[in-house]
Order: C-alpha cells, then structure tokens, then sequence
C-alpha cells in the first residue's frame, strides 16, 4: 500500500515520535544526547520551527512543535533525522548496517488548550514514567531540565508556549498522571490520530441502534 501523505498543513501543533530500529538503544552514552541536542539547535536555526517542548529517551524521542508554514515540519524532521542517523552510525562506525530508525516518524495534530498542556506534562514526564528519575526536571535531556538548569544557548531552543503555564509548573509536572489522559495519549500514538476533539479515545460501547 503506498503511504498515506502527512498533514502537515501549518499552522497547526504536532506531537511527534520517533523509535529505533526494533527498539534498540540509539542514545548509548551522553555523547549521543549531546550530538541529537546539537543538531535539533542546528535544525531550529534552518527552520520555520517552535520547539515547545521535548525529551530523549533511551530508544526514542519526543518533540512538539509548531510552525506556520505548511511543509516545514517535515522538512525539519527530514533534516533531523537524517543528520543524527548520518552522524550517529559515523560515530558508531556502524554506516552501511541499516536504517537507525524503524520507519518514518510519527506525528499528531494536538488541539490548543488543555489538550496540548496534557501532550506537554506527558512528554516531559517521560523520564519518571520509565524509572529514570524520580523528577522530570532532573532528567537532562528534556525540556524540563534545560528550563530549570540550562544554559542561555539551551534556553533558547525553546519557545513561549501558547497558552498560560502553571504558576506551580513543576509540582503539576511531578504529579502522577491522569490515567484517562495517559490512554487518550497513547490512544492517539497507537491509532495516529488527533490529539483533542478530533482524535478523541471512545468511551464504552457504542449504542446498538
């Protein structure tokens, strides 16, 4: 079947995800954080791009992003995942042993409001929910961390959010999550649908008519 074509329509927020290759460990020491950390500044400078939030994972990572321009998402993500393969299998001296990632990356329109302040609260929590750490702002290699700790050049990677931020930020951050939210989200990364009114989970059975 040929591929179904991205949304990417601008103006529009996306969560987007991407796994290795069978779910290997891509991100095997600091110096893979840091060479992805590099390049995501590096692609922010070349595009059209808002990063709002995101965070690496040991065999994955999230973004959310925002850009008016129709296209720009994918020409960043293009440009990102193609430069971090290239350089992590020259580091690994790995080149020619196949692709790094399993596929293409996923992405999700989230609608404003609430719905994009949970898809923000789940990706930076993603640390804890691992076991990584006990608290998200501790993980270095999320946005979390680079708000509380980073540096003036780190900081700038990221954007104003949209919407109002949480004066308690951090205590709502480190909160447990709302399971209902929790399976609206992977809802939305299994099914690759929307985020919010048009994506929502189903609650129940359907009615028999």
């Amino acid at each position: 079947m040929p591929r179904q074509p991205r949304n990417d329509t601008g103006n529009r927020i996306y969560h987007v995800i991407n796994r290795a290759n069978a779910r290997l460990k891509i991100f095997e020491s600091d110096s893979d954080y840091e060479l992805f950390e590099n390049l995501l500044m590096k692609a922010l400078s070349r595009f059209s791009i808002k990063l709002y939030a995101y965070t690496n994972m040991p065999n994955h990572f999230h973004l959310v992003l925002y850009s008016e321009k129709p296209a720009e998402v994918s020409k960043f993500m293009h440009w990102l995942s193609g430069a971090f393969t290239q350089h992590w299998h020259t580091r690994h001296a790995t080149m020619g042993s196949g692709h790094l990632f399993q596929g293409r990356y996923k992405s999700f329109p989230i609608q404003n409001g609430n719905h994009l302040l949970q898809v923000l609260l789940y990706v930076e929590r993603n640390a804890v929910r691992a076991k990584l750490v006990k608290r998200a702002e501790e993980w270095r290699w999320c946005s979390a961390w680079i708000r509380k700790y980073g540096n003036e050049k780190q900081k700038k990677m990221l954007s104003e959010w949209p919407i109002d931020v949480p004066k308690d930020y951090l205590n709502v951050l480190n909160k447990t999550d709302d399971e209902n939210i929790l399976k609206d989200i992977r809802f939305s990364i299994t099914k690759s649908v929307s985020i919010g009114s048009e994506g929502k989970r189903p609650r129940g059975r359907p009615r028999k008519k």
